[in-house]
């Protein structure tokens, strides 16, 4: 049972990495991507 709550525990840990790793992609691209558009048109 120690063996089971230890890999359950590991899977919660790597969603919440990759949730963590998602919010802050979408929060760099987003104002990144609004800065390459404004760069680029006239």
């Amino acid at each position: 049972m120690e063996g089971q709550s230890r890999i359950t525990n590991n899977l919660r840990v790597i969603q919440h990495a990759w949730h963590f790793w998602h919010a802050l992609v979408f929060g760099v691209e987003v104002p990144c991507s609004g800065l390459v558009i404004t760069c680029f048109t006239p």
